[in-house]
């Protein structure tokens, strides 16, 4: 311990020795755990406003709030470099050389309060310069995400550049992913913030910590893992897609979702595929009115086959249910009739209470479908034409926009 001297008056008559300041800083370091360089030049402040009363000028201060984005920057937490800041200014008080403790009590108490006065602009300091710091590598980090997100569900070519960008974030592209994808009912104006919470639920659910979640054209994608042991798509209690769901309602209670999931794919073209699928199976039930609101891709094969061959089905829709239009009030009650009877069996009771009308108004609906198409609904033989007509008018949005047909043909 020792101090050095000037030629100054009573006020400036001590310096701070170098190798005093470095020792309390050691100190200091071991004691919180947090490197002792992050202290940088605030041991010099607190020892001056301890000898001579002067308070740090302005660029001393950018200097200490420089310290708070370096450790940011190094991962320092904030509670644990103001400890460390702390902690060295108990250290440097108490070891004061003995020649400041004989000043009288006025000049004992100023130096106390100048001290004090150095601790609080630094501490101050040092916490925004950390925070400003965080948020910047938030800002960043929600960046990486996004391009790299990007990069995955377009199918990026050069792969070796996808799994350089993706490590960071703990992806391993070799393992196979499924892709979920979450359709708010409504537009989400802080849906980064429901993709993080999203993230770490599933995290905390499944503890996998290979997980991804991001906002994209306003849904909520999440890569998850294959895990052989635990996902079954359909039928298993820790379903994916039913958490979600089940999660995204708690977030945001009161909002409806729509959840589809695709199959799980190895590699990194793997993602793309399955993103598609998840994609797909989301349209799907949206056109087809489904009422579950967590889909499959498995599930909905039959209706990918469907429109693969847009034409055909075009055509398929045209030829069967055209004549439909013919009717009086158009095709949309007499379609609606008969994909309720189709759903409900080919039950009549059942669709007339499912559309809320008498049986006899059913019966004469279904007459009017199969004089006008000349396919009986109520005929097991002629009705898998109609039924395939009537998922593919669903598919089409038929009849609802004239503009349909001619617009999935294009």
């Amino acid at each position: 311990m020792g101090t050095g001297h000037s030629t100054g008056g009573d006020t400036d008559l001590y310096r701070p020795d170098e190798d005093w300041l470095a020792s309390i800083a050691r100190s200091a370091a071991v004691e919180t755990g947090a490197p002792a360089e992050l202290l940088g030049g605030y041991l010099g402040l607190l020892a001056d406003a301890a000898l001579t009363g002067r308070r740090p000028q302005r660029h001393e201060l950018s200097d200490v709030r420089a310290l708070g984005c370096q450790a940011a920057e190094r991962g320092v937490g904030a509670s644990r470099v103001v400890d460390l800041f702390l902690s060295a200014a108990w250290r440097l008080w108490s070891d004061l050389p003995s020649e400041v403790r004989k000043r009288d009590p006025d000049a004992a108490a100023a130096a106390a309060a100048a001290v004090l006065r150095v601790v609080g602009d630094a501490v101050a300091v040092l916490v925004e310069g950390h925070q400003a710091e965080r948020r910047l590598m938030v800002r960043r980090e929600e960046s990486m995400r996004r391009e790299v997100i990007d990069d995955l569900l377009r199918g990026d070519s050069d792969v070796a550049r996808m799994v350089e960008r993706a490590e960071p974030f703990g992806l391993d592209l070799g393992r196979p992913h499924s892709l979920v994808l979450a359709a708010p009912g409504k537009r989400l104006v802080d849906s980064s913030a429901v993709a993080a919470l999203l993230e770490r639920a599933v995290i905390g659910r499944f503890g996998d910590r290979d997980v991804l979640a991001a906002d994209k054209d306003g849904q909520i994608v999440i890569m998850v893992p294959y895990q052989t042991t635990g996902i079954d798509a359909r039928t298993a209690p820790n379903d994916v897609g039913v958490f979600v769901h089940s999660e995204l309602c708690r977030i945001r209670k009161g909002d409806s979702w729509r959840v589809a999931t695709g199959r799980a794919y190895p590699g990194a073209y793997g993602i793309a595929r399955s993103y598609e699928e998840a994609r797909e199976a989301l349209s799907l039930s949206e056109n087809l009115r489904l009422n579950d609101k967590v889909v499959h891709a498995q599930d909905l094969l039959v209706y990918r086959v469907l429109v693969r061959d847009q034409v055909a089905i075009v055509d398929l829709v045209q030829a069967v249910l055209g004549p439909l239009t013919q009717a009086r009030g158009g095709a949309g009650p007499l379609l609606l009739t008969l994909q309720t009877y189709l759903d409900s069996g080919g039950v009549a009771t059942q669709t007339a209470r499912r559309l809320h009308m008498s049986v006899r108004t059913v019966a004469y609906r279904l007459g009017k479908i199969a004089t006008l198409t000349g396919h009986d609904p109520t005929d097991p033989e002629q009705r898998l034409a109609l039924h395939v007509a009537a998922v593919g008018a669903g598919l089409l949005g038929w009849p609802d926009s004239v503009a349909s047909l001619s617009s999935w043909i294009r």
